[in-house]
């Protein structure tokens, strides 16, 4: 019954854009192009077999299989092969990378010596490609969600353009004639950017509500084109149907011309939404996107399609004069006249849904890139308790409007958009299926020759297309080229900054002992409470931290050093989440938690993250003679908790909403202290208490805990590093672009997750020149 619900959803979500496709496949075609009405049955041939291959064949049945935990797209490819082949280039431990290949058993390490990736991990150009492909299919992706929403709403606008060329007036005048004229010319575009509004607008409330409203119009849609599809077949051309023999597209390619082939690029619009039918599965189920396609939307499109091209052939084989070269919408056309404002209404409707399955693929990619640290930061809202990957960007829903309203008033031509969103899909194919044929090698573990073979078959389709589309580039695909350049730049600076950054902090931090050893002449001072110590380095002090050190000798009775990884997964059980080790012995309660999480897990935005923190050391402390599971690292031995004790929680948390933060913790000196803007400002505290009956419980393991409890209630601080980047001198252009790019977005894009929830007053935020 869930899989059902799923799939009622999905049509309204994942297959408006393939549903509404029809709209504008056709119509994006010159119409020179269309020589006779044998041109009709070539170009549904093409359709026919796109749909079946790249569709049907290579989504439905290979692609779908390859999800991430049950994420799709491009990134979730790439994370397959961080994780069972590693290739990541992104930030990570080795450390926490130990823990996880232990949590995921002998199968990974046994993965890990095929001769397939023995030869990849050698190549480190190789990872830079893979990491390249990855970016570049999600930059197509975002520029597939900007370019989609013009060309589906225009297409059906150019509709409402035909009713109202065909209203006539008893008593036609030329006032008369000037208005009507005027209106043909100017509302189809207000009218397409009124829907635009509505449509992003309507993105806050998420996917399971979205899908649950426009499903019912999708369904309408795909009931009123499968009948007016099955009219046209029997009243214009029924042989339509003998058109999906191939030896159609062979007589295409006899008479081949530039023409001709540029034609081609518009075929791939019949496919839009392929893609993001596999970035969506996040949002849903694969079993349910799968089970509705092959059911429903396939059988479907092919009518569709079919009831086109045969009223095109049908008017060309008469020479109709009423086939009209500048009318490009012949779906309208095909429409019985009685039910023509039917369909202007249904299309309307069904176009602004159209665009949803590529602005939902746009927030799952955009959503794992930040995990990932290759975005940079925006709010994420999670819009389902029940299903993880149903996510919505505020930031980025804005902006996308902005300039899918730019291209629909500065094109308003299905042509020239239909001709960059064809390059923008068939080039996210391409990326998908060299990733895909990675897995199928690395991951799957199949043969280096199925591995090729799927590479080579379904590639050199996309090249054709890709070359068709690139003949078009004068033609509008140009403003495609502009999208890519401004997004991959984006994301390329950011992690290219942030991969600098976490490299400065490993090469400048110092160790331990330099702060635990009392003959280091550091004299120390040890001050009530708990202080966090947010760094990005699992090991050792962070830069930030021993220049405060320097300065100011004094940290707090508990420190504990915070380290947050990105683990090449979508979630991270919270049984697993927090590794915790000492640093140093005993006496110096200074601990280091690592909290792992996965690309759509946001820990850092829960507001009883530090109580997690304190009850995970508190069960650190209880487990440290006796777990069996531990790790040993550098610095000493790191437990994984979050696990239920046999004898009971080791702290119990007491909630008191009334109680506010206490700032005795903060110290000044050449740092920079931000300062809380509301003092009064209460906040939600929570104590701790020890469990009165606990005889398992050794004399030391309490005293400890008593500490920790002490230092609570002492106070918090929490420390930050606030980094400062300068460029090296002598460094190259591209070097000094990326940084001074990174830098802006630095500025100007949201906090550090893990600043939102702190207290102002109890922030301390210390300033380090990164030279780069």
């Amino acid at each position: 019954m869930h899989t059902i619900l799923l799939s009622f959803q999905s049509i309204g979500v994942v297959y408006g854009r393939l549903s509404t496709a029809p709209l504008y496949v056709f119509g994006s075609i010159p119409q020179n192009d269309f020589k006779s009405d044998e041109s009709a049955y070539e170009y549904f041939s093409f359709i026919f077999w796109t749909l079946t291959v790249l569709s049907l064949v290579k989504y439905t049945f290979i692609v779908l299989k390859a999800d991430n935990d049950g994420e799709g797209g491009t990134f979730a490819l790439y994370s397959l092969l961080c994780k069972h082949a590693k290739v990541g280039l992104l930030p990570n431990d080795k450390t926490s990378d130990d823990v996880t290949n232990n949590e995921t058993g002998s199968p990974s390490r046994t993965k890990a010596e095929s001769r397939a990736r023995r030869a990849i991990a050698k190549h480190k150009s190789s990872h830079y490609l893979m990491l390249f492909l990855a970016l570049f299919g999600s930059c197509m992706i975002i520029c597939d969600a900007v370019l989609t929403p013009a060309i589906s709403v225009l297409s059906a606008a150019s509709g409402l353009r035909r009713s109202l060329t065909d209203i006539k007036y008893s008593s036609c005048r030329k006032t008369e004639d000037s208005v009507l004229k005027d209106l043909r010319k100017y509302v189809p575009v207000p009218t397409s950017c009124a829907i635009l509004v509505c449509l992003f607008t309507l993105q806050q409330y998420g996917s399971h509500r979205i899908g649950s409203i426009f499903a019912p119009v999708v369904i309408l849609w795909l009931l009123f084109i499968t009948g007016v599809s099955i009219y046209n077949i029997f009243h214009y051309d029924p042989h339509i149907v003998f058109a999906i023999s191939p030896k159609y597209m062979y007589k295409f390619f006899q008479s081949i011309s530039w023409r001709s082939w540029r034609s081609l690029g518009s075929i791939t619009l019949c496919v839009a939404g392929s893609e993001a039918m596999f970035a969506d599965i996040g949002h849903f189920s694969t079993k349910s996107i799968k089970m509705t396609f092959v059911c429903l939307i396939y059988p479907v499109l092919i009518l569709s399609y079919a009831g086109q091209a045969a009223f095109i052939s049908h008017a060309l084989s008469i020479k109709d004069s009423s086939f009209a070269i500048e009318d490009y919408n012949h779906f309208y056309r095909s429409v019985p006249d009685h039910i023509h404002y039917v369909f202007t209404i249904l299309s309307l409707l069904a176009s602004a849904i159209g665009s949803q399955a590529t602005i939902t693929a746009c927030f799952s990619i955009v959503n794992q890139c930040l995990a990932l640290g290759c975005f940079p930061r925006v709010k994420v809202v999670h819009t389902s308790d029940k299903i993880h990957g149903q996510v919505y960007i505020p930031d980025l829903n804005w902006m996308i409007m902005i300039l899918s309203l730019g291209i629909t008033i500065g094109f308003h031509d299905i042509v020239r958009i239909g001709n960059a969103s064809g390059m923008a899909i068939i080039s996210g194919m391409l990326v998908t299926t060299c990733l895909t044929s990675l897995v199928i090698a690395l991951y799957w573990e199949k043969s280096l020759l199925l591995s090729a073979c799927f590479l080579v078959f379904f590639g050199s389709i996309e090249a054709v297309y890709l070359s068709s589309n690139l003949l078009n580039f004068h033609k509008g695909a140009w403003y495609l080229a502009v999208l890519l350049a401004l997004s991959l730049t984006t994301m390329v600076a950011w992690h290219y900054g942030t991969l600098k950054k976490y490299q400065f902090d490993i090469e400048n931090k110092v160790s331990m002992e330099w702060l635990t050893d009392p003959t280091s002449g550091l004299r120390v001072s040890r001050v009530p409470g708990i202080g966090f110590v947010y760094t990005n380095v699992v090991t050792g002090i962070p830069a930030f931290f021993s220049h405060f050190i320097t300065n100011v000798p004094a940290f707090h009775q508990v420190l504990i050093f915070v380290s947050f990884k990105s683990l090449p997964k979508p979630f991270v059980s919270p049984t697993k989440r927090y590794l915790i080790g000492r640093v140093g012995n005993r006496d110096n309660k200074i601990y280091r938690c690592i909290v792992r999480y996965g690309y759509h897990d946001h820990i850092r935005d829960s507001d009883d993250f530090e109580e997690q923190i304190i009850r995970s050391i508190g069960e650190f402390i209880s487990l440290e003679e006796h777990d069996a599971e531990s790790l040993i690292s550098t610095e000493g031995k790191m437990i994984i908790v979050g696990k239920q004790l046999p004898e009971g929680d080791a702290l119990i948390p007491l909630h008191d909403t009334g109680a506010t933060s206490s700032p005795r913790a903060s110290t000044q000196t050449n740092i920079n202290t931000t300062e809380d803007t509301n003092p009064k400002r209460k906040r939600k505290k929570v104590r701790f208490m020890l469990p009165t009956n606990s005889p398992k419980m050794c004399p030391s393991v309490r005293e400890e805990l008593n500490e920790l409890v002490d230092a609570r209630e002492s106070g918090t601080a929490y420390f930050l590093g606030q980094s400062h980047i300068a460029v090296r001198n002598g460094s190259n252009f591209i070097k000094r672009f990326l940084i001074m790019v990174y830098v802006f977005f630095d500025k100007n894009c949201r906090e550090p997750h893990v600043a939102l929830n702190i207290p102002h007053a109890a922030l301390v935020e210390v300033g380090m020149v990164y030279t780069i």
